[in-house]
């Protein structure tokens, strides 16, 4: 049984991701294995007061990266943008980078 601190990981905090806060809508890196049903749940339970309208997910590949003649990738991870209602509460840990 996955807790819902199994499934969201940690806030994805980028110029794009911000504008989207004008919108309420909020990005998270999320488990590879959630699906959106368990993704909108844990984001309720998790941040109390909070609904959520709708949960889109895009799977991001691992970027090569180089150090000397080595290279690699860096690990794929799954990303989840959510919509929240319009009379839910704000998360206020985006509060505070606006």
């Amino acid at each position: 049984m996955k807790t819902a601190h199994d499934i969201i990981l940690a806030p994805v905090i980028t110029e794009n991701s911000m504008e989207g806060l004008a919108q309420r809508k909020y990005t998270f890196k999320v488990a590879k294995n959630a699906n959106k049903i368990e993704i909108a749940k844990a984001v309720e339970t998790v941040f109390p007061g909070v609904k959520v309208a709708g949960v889109n997910t895009l799977n991001c590949k691992g970027t090569l990266k180089r150090m000397g003649r080595y290279s690699g990738y860096t690990p794929d991870y799954k990303k989840a943008v959510i919509t929240l209602t319009a009379d839910s509460k704000t998360i206020e840990f985006f509060d505070s980078m606006q």
